[in-house]
C-alpha cells in the first residue's frame, strides 16, 4: 500500500526541496520534483489494491466473506430436485466441485444446505435468480428469489437451512445468488435471533443517466445512495446505524457507460466485485472480469464499464475492529465463546428443529412468501 501524504506534509516537503534547488544541480532538482508529483498522484489514486476472485470472496471489516453461487440446475423431477443419473460421480452431502453445470453443495436431493447452526453474526443471501426455500428452529420459513433479499440475525444462536428446489420441471433452474456474511459486535452477538425479507419490489433503485445517455442502475440494499435509501436492516445489525456507513450496492452499467460512486469517510473499509462484464476503467486504471477493487473510500471514484454490460457488486462499512473467532458456522470473540457455542448448541440445538426433513422444502406451487416467528405471515402474488 503506497504512502498517503496529508496536505501539510506535501507541502512541506515541497519546499525543501525548492530550497534545496538552490545548491543543487538542475538534474537532481528536477528528479526531485518528479518524487513530489509522483506521490501526490499516489495519494489521489482510488485502488489500493486488486486481487482475482474465487468461490468464496474476501472480504474487509465489518464483513467476514462473501460467496457467488452460480449453477445451471437441470429440470425438476417430482421431488423438485435433480434426475439421479446427474448424481453419478458427485461426493454426495459435500459436493462444491461444478458437474453438468451446478454443484449439489450439502444436499443429497435437492440441491442446497440443509439444517445447520450459527451464531455471532448475520447472513445476507442476494438472489438474483433461481428460488430458495427456508426454514428454521424458530418455526419461521419462507420462499423467496428472482430479486429478493434474506437479512438474518443468527444472534445467540439459530439453525436453518436454504434450499434451492428446481420448482421448473419443463425447462432449467438457474441459480444465482450472492451470500454475505455480516459481523455483529461483541455487544449484540447474542441477541435474540431475527429474519427480515426485503422483497424486490421494496427495494429501491438509483437510476444515472450519463452525458452518452448510458444508465446506470444500483439497487441500493443497505446504506444510502443520493436520495435514494435501503430498507431498514435488523435493528441489532451494525448496518442498523448510519454512522457505520454500511453499503451493499449492485450496480448495473450498460456498455460504455459511466458512474462516480461518491466518496465516504475515511477510516471506512470499501471493496468493488467486478462479477459480470468484459473490462472496466477504474480512474485510468483497466480491470479485468472477476476480479475485487479495494478502494480509498474517501475519494470519489469514476466507474466507465466496458463494451458489455457490466454488473459489480459494492461492500462498504466501517470496521468493527474487534478480534474475531471463527470456526465454522460460529463467529465470537475468543475461542472460549467459540467453546461455548458448541457446548449451548449440543444441549439446545438452539431450538431444536420443527420441520419434517432438515432438506426441508415447500409445495412446488407456492408462491413467494414468509412466516416469522410470532406467526405474521407475509404472501406475495408470484
Amino acid at each position: 500500500m503506497e504512502e498517503e501524504i496529508p496536505r501539510r506534509n506535501f507541502l512541506t516537503r515541497s519546499l525543501w526541496v525548492i530550497g534545496s534547488a538552490l545548491t543543487l544541480p538542475v538534474t537532481s532538482f528536477s528528479e526531485s520534483l518528479k518524487k513530489v508529483y509522483k506521490s501526490t498522484e499516489s495519494s489521489m489514486n482510488p485502488i489500493l489494491q486488486v486481487k482475482p476472485l474465487g468461490f468464496q470472496w474476501e472480504t474487509a471489516d465489518p464483513f467476514l466473506f462473501c460467496v457467488h453461487h452460480e449453477d445451471a440446475f437441470p429440470n425438476g423431477n417430482e421431488q423438485m430436485a435433480p434426475d439421479k443419473k446427474y448424481l453419478n460421480g458427485r461426493h454426495m452431502g459435500d459436493d462444491f466441485i461444478i458437474k453438468d453445470g451446478f454443484r449439489m453443495y450439502h444436499g443429497k436431493s435437492v440441491p442446497g444446505f440443509p439444517g445447520h447452526p450459527h451464531r455471532g453474526f448475520e447472513t445476507i443471501t442476494v438472489v438474483r435468480k433461481g428460488i430458495v426455500d427456508h426454514a428454521d428452529s424458530m418455526g419461521a420459513s419462507g420462499r423467496y428469489g428472482n430479486g429478493d433479499v434474506q437479512w438474518m440475525t443468527a444472534g445467540k444462536g439459530v439453525q436453518h437451512s436454504e434450499m434451492f428446489p428446481l420448482i421448473h420441471s419443463d425447462k432449467e433452474n438457474t441459480m444465482e445468488l450472492f451470500q454475505i456474511w455480516l459481523n455483529l459486535p461483541k455487544k449484540n452477538k447474542m441477541v435474540e435471533p431475527h429474519f427480515k425479507m426485503f422483497w424486490k419490489e421494496a427495494i429501491p433503485n438509483y437510476t444515472y443517466t450519463d452525458t452518452n445517455h448510458k444508465k446506470t442502475i444500483v439497487e441500493v440494499i443497505a446504506g444510502k445512495l443520493a436520495n435514494v435509501s435501503a430498507p431498514m436492516p435488523p435493528p441489532d445489525s451494525w448496518a442498523a446505524d448510519a454512522k457505520n456507513e454500511v453499503a451493499i450496492w449492485n450496480i448495473k452499467m450498460e456498455s460504455g457507460a459511466f458512474f462516480n460512486i461518491p466518496k465516504a469517510s475515511a477510516g471506512i473499509n470499501r471493496t468493488l466485485y467486478f462479477y459480470e462484464g468484459n473490462e472496466i476503467d477504474i480512474a485510468g486504471n483497466k480491470v479485468q472480469k472477476y476480479h475485487a477493487i479495494e478502494l480509498k473510500a474517501d475519494l470519489d471514484v469514476m466507474i466507465t464499464s466496458g463494451n458489455e454490460e457490466t454488473s459489480i457488486l459494492l461492500l462498504q462499512g466501517k470496521p468493527i475492529g474487534e478480534p474475531v473467532m471463527q470456526y465454522g458456522p460460529f463467529v465470537m470473540n475468543t475461542k472460549q465463546e467459540i467453546n461455548e457455542a458448541f457446548e449451548d448448541y449440543h444441549k439446545t440445538q438452539f431450538g431444536g428443529w420443527p420441520w419434517p426433513r432438515y432438506d426441508q422444502v415447500h409445495a412446488r406451487d407456492k408462491n413467494r412468501f414468509a412466516k416469522y416467528a410470532d406467526g405474521t405471515l407475509d404472501e406475495k402474488k408470484s
